[in-house]
């Protein structure tokens, strides 16, 4: 358990403010497309010193093979917000970073469902 909690605090973990999954999967984007994608996004991320460091714009970013849409991909999703964006692909990168993780706007266009976390142990009202 200690080299777990080293590795987290290494990491920043407990720090961050948002967490961005980019769906690089094939079922959802081609693979040069996704790759093209995660490398943009991990360089931005790290020459603004957004990930492994602290502040209101610190943001974890984690490479998945798959988040279930399969299509218009790359898939990209960032919590706590519950926004997901379609059609990520390299191009679109610095300005998500820009609106999205620095100023904490979303880009509208390019959301297709939105699933904010709770922090309280209800569901979402399921009536409307």
């Amino acid at each position: 358990m200690k080299e777990l909690e080293a590795i987290a605090e290494e990491l920043k973990i407990g720090q961050y403010v948002r967490h961005v999954f980019l769906c690089v999967g094939e079922a959802c984007c081609s693979n040069e497309a996704g790759n093209a994608a995660w490398v943009k996004l991990k360089g931005i991320l790290k020459d603004r010193n957004l990930s492994l460091s602290f502040g209101p714009s610190a943001c974890y970013r984690t490479k998945a093979g798959c988040l279930r849409v399969c299509q218009g991909g790359p898939i990209l999703v960032v919590y706590p917000e519950g926004y997901w964006y379609g059609g990520m692909t390299e191009d679109r990168i610095e300005r998500f970073v820009e609106e999205q993780i620095v100023q904490g706007k979303p880009i509208e266009e390019w959301i297709f469902a939105k699933n904010p976390l709770h922090m309280d142990a209800s569901p979402p009202d399921q009536s409307a």
